[in-house]
């Protein structure tokens, strides 16, 4: 399984509205990229994000995002709010990076 355990988010609010940056480590290997190296295809296939419990961005992907994706995305919400990613892949692997706004 390919390691989802680093993850860089950057979450900060002006005016009322939350601006997230986040960076996923992670290599996305295609269908196509582990055949050729003979390996099992992995990439990240949904994220969600959630603040005191409600989802405030939710996307589903594909093998066609780049190597260690980058994530941007707004919200409305407040300095001191926690926000909670979580990523799930191909192969059944799930995690949760958390990081309060600032």
């Amino acid at each position: 399984m390919a390691n989802l355990g680093k993850a860089r988010i950057k979450a900060k609010e002006k005016k009322g509205i939350v601006t997230v940056k986040a960076m996923a480590k992670h290599p996305m290997l295609s269908y196509q990229e582990a055949e050729r190296a003979k390996k099992k295809a992995d990439f990240i296939t949904h994220i969600i994000g959630t603040v005191n419990g409600a989802t405030v961005y939710e996307v589903s992907t594909s093998q066609f995002l780049s190597k260690n994706p980058y994530i941007k995305f707004e919200f409305a919400g407040k300095k001191g709010d926690t926000l909670d990613l979580t990523m799930a892949t191909l192969l059944g692997e799930k995690q949760t990076f958390s990081a309060k706004v600032k």
